[in-house]
C-alpha cells in the first residue's frame, strides 16, 4: 500500500499507514502546521494565519512541542520550541470516489497545568480511539510564559489567552481542512483533561469559538477551578528576576523580547518557584487564562461563572468527569500527611482575608470535616480525599449541575472507578492506597509509552472498549446511549435537582448526587457567596 499524500489549504502531506489495537490500518498524518511559527517578532503575539508551502511536506513525525520541562520524562530536561504550532490528524479512511462520509471529529487538547505536555504520539497515540470511524485531532499549544504572558497595557500589543486562541486557530484549521481526511467539519468533539479540560470549558464559554465545534467532554477540570485561573500580581513577580527594581510593563516587555528562549523559560522557571512558595494564591496559575477587558479580539471578558449562571456560551452536549482520587496526583509532589496550614486549602474564590475570623473559622470546619475523627490525621486516604474535593471534584460537580440549568443541551456526569495496569499515573509513581489518580483516565483513550500488551479478555481491553465506545457514542451522535449502545445501563443526563452520574469502573453503574456528604460541605461553605448558590 502506497504511503498516503493529502492536499489541504497549505499545500501537500505526505502521512504514513499504520494499525490500530485490532490491527487494522489507519492513516497517520503527523507535524501539520496549523499557524505561523510564533518566534521573533511573533513572540507573546496572537497566532497569524500559516503561509502555503511548495512541494510535497513530510507528515510522518510529531511536531515540536511548545518549549518545556517534561514532567513524566526520567531526564526533566528542558525540551522542545517556540515554533510549536502544530498538530495531528489520524483516519480510518481518506476521500476516495466510492466513499465521501464524513466521520465525527475528536479534537484532543493535553494537560499538563498550562507549563507542560504535548500532543506527542508517544504519549497520545490514535490506536484505541481509532477502533471506531472517527478522525482524530491532537494539538499543541504555547505553554507558560510563551502562551500567557499578560499586559494591562493594550498599547503594548501583548494580547492575554494566546494559548487559549491557538486553540481557536487549530479549531479554524480543522474547519477549512478536515474533510481532506473524510473528517466532518460540521460534528466537532472537543475534548480533554485536566488543564485542556479547563481549556475545553473556556472554549464553551468565549464568543470567539461560535460554530468551530458542537459537543465537548471535560474530564477531570473546569474553568470555575481555582487552578484554572492566573494570578493577578504576576507583573510584580517578574521585574525583580530582569533586574527591575519597579515593574513597568513596557521595560518588561522589551527585556523578555530580547531574550534567548532558554533564558526565557529560565526565568519563568524562577517565578513559578517564587509564586509556589506563597501560600496566599489560592491554587491560582503563575501563568494561565486570565479574564481580559473588552477589546475586539478578547478571548473572555468575564469570569466563567458569571457566563455559565447566565447561560451566555455555546450551548452544546457536555460530558464532565472525574477520577475517584484525583488528589493521588499530589503524593509524589509532597508529604502526603494532614496539612499544617488549612487556611491555604481555603479557595480562593471566597476571597476571605487570611488570619481573618472568617478565615479562620472556615480553615478549622475543613479541617474537623476531613481529619475531625481520632486517628485521621494518620490515614492516607484523607490527605487524597481533600484534594481531590477542594482542587478537582467540588467543582466540576457544581458547574455540571450549573450547566445542567442554563442550557437548552443535555449535560452528562461520569466518575471512573476502574483500577487496571492501564492507570497511567498512579502506575507510573507506585501511589498507595485504593482509587483511582488523576490523569488515570487518559489511560484507556491513548496508548503510550508505557501501555502494555493488552490481552484478550482482560479488564484493560473490556475497560478500553467501554470507554471508547462511550467517548465515540458522544461524539457521533451527542449522546453516550445512543445506537452503538455501550452493554450496560443507561446514563441519564445531569438535571438541577438530579445529579445523574455513572461509574466506569470493573462494572458499569449508575447513581444520583455523587460525594453527596462532601459537597453538601462544600455548598454550605460556599452558601457566603450567592454567586454559587444554585
Amino acid at each position: 500500500m502506497t504511503e498516503p499524500i493529502v492536499s489541504v489549504e497549505h499545500g501537500k502531506l505526505q502521512g504514513k499507514i499504520s494499525t490500530n489495537l485490532r490491527n487494522e490500518n489507519i492513516y497517520c498524518f503527523q507535524g501539520i502546521p496549523y499557524a505561523k511559527p510564533p518566534i521573533g517578532e511573533l513572540r507573546f503575539k496572537d497566532a497569524q494565519p500559516l503561509e502555503p508551502w511548495v512541494g510535497v511536506r513530510d507528515a510522518t513525525k510529531d511536531g515540536n512541542q511548545c518549549y518545556a520541562r517534561d514532567l513524566l520524562s526520567f531526564s526533566r530536561t528542558a525540551q522542545g520550541s517556540e515554533d510549536c504550532l502544530f498538530l495531528n490528524v489520524y483516519t480510518q479512511q481518506l476521500p476516495s470516489n466510492t466513499s465521501k462520509t464524513l466521520k465525527p471529529v475528536m479534537f484532543w487538547i493535553h494537560g499538563g497545568k498550562y507549563k507542560t505536555g504535548s500532543n506527542t504520539s508517544k504519549r497520545y497515540g490514535p490506536e484505541f480511539l481509532l477502533t471506531e470511524d472517527i478522525v482524530l485531532v491532537t494539538i499543541n499549544y504555547r505553554l507558560g510564559i510563551f502562551g500567557f504572558l499578560n499586559f494591562e497595557d493594550a498599547s503594548l500589543g501583548v494580547p492575554a489567552n494566546t494559548g487559549l486562541k491557538d486553540m481557536v486557530m487549530a479549531l479554524k484549521w480543522v474547519q477549512k481542512n478536515i474533510s481532506k481526511f473524510s473528517g466532518d467539519p460540521n460534528n466537532v468533539t472537543i475534548f480533554g483533561q485536566s488543564a485542556g479540560a479547563t481549556s475545553v470549558h473556556y472554549l464553551v464559554l468565549s464568543p470567539l469559538t461560535a460554530g468551530l465545534f458542537h459537543k465537548a467532554i471535560i474530564q477531570s477540570a473546569t474553568a470555575i477551578n481555582s487552578f484554572s485561573q492566573q494570578r493577578s500580581d504576576m507583573i510584580v513577580h517578574l521585574a525583580p528576576f530582569l533586574d527591575l527594581k519597579t515593574p513597568n510593563e513596557k521595560e518588561i516587555l522589551q527585556r523578555l523580547k530580547a531574550l534567548p528562549t532558554e533564558k526565557l523559560f529560565e526565568i519563568y522557571e524562577k517565578v513559578e518557584d517564587t509564586c509556589d512558595a506563597l501560600n496566599d494564591a489560592g491554587g491560582r496559575l503563575s501563568f494561565g487564562p486570565v479574564v481580559e477587558k473588552q477589546s475586539p479580539g478578547a478571548f473572555i471578558t468575564e469570569e466563567p461563572l458569571k457566563i455559565i449562571k447566565a447561560g451566555r456560551y455555546n450551548k452544546v452536549p457536555i460530558v464532565f468527569g472525574y477520577t475517584t482520587r484525583e488528589g493521588m496526583m499530589f503524593a509524589p509532589m509532597m508529604k502526603p500527611e494532614m496539612p499544617k496550614d488549612f487556611e491555604s486549602l481555603i479557595p480562593c474564590m471566597l476571597e476571605l482575608e487570611r488570619g481573618s475570623d472568617s478565615s479562620k473559622n472556615i480553615a478549622n470546619k475543613i479541617k474537623q470535616f476531613y481529619y475531625g475523627k481520632p486517628g485521621s490525621e494518620d490515614q492516607l486516604d484523607n490527605f487524597y480525599l481533600i484534594h481531590t474535593d477542594n482542587v478537582f471534584v467540588r467543582d466540576i460537580i457544581f458547574a455540571a449541575q450549573l450547566h445542567s440549568a442554563t442550557s437548552d443541551q443535555p449535560t452528562f456526569l461520569f466518575r471512573m472507578s476502574v483500577e487496571s495496569k492501564l492507570n497511567l499515573y498512579k502506575n507510573f509513581f507506585k501511589i498507595q492506597g485504593p482509587g483511582v489518580s488523576h490523569i488515570d483516565d487518559t489511560g484507556y483513550l491513548f496508548k503510550s509509552m508505557w501501555t502494555p500488551e493488552i490481552q484478550p479478555g482482560s479488564l484493560e481491553e473490556l475497560s478500553i472498549n467501554r470507554f471508547v465506545k462511550y467517548w465515540t457514542n458522544f461524539a457521533k451522535f451527542g449522546n453516550p446511549n445512543l445506537k452503538d449502545k455501550v452493554d450496560g445501563p443507561e446514563w441519564k443526563p445531569v438535571k438541577r435537582n438530579d445529579i445523574n452520574f455513572i461509574d466506569i469502573g470493573d462494572q458499569i453503574t449508575t447513581g444520583v448526587d455523587p460525594e453527596s456528604e462532601r459537597m453538601q460541605f462544600w455548598r454550605d461553605i460556599f452558601s457566603m457567596k450567592p454567586e454559587y448558590t444554585f
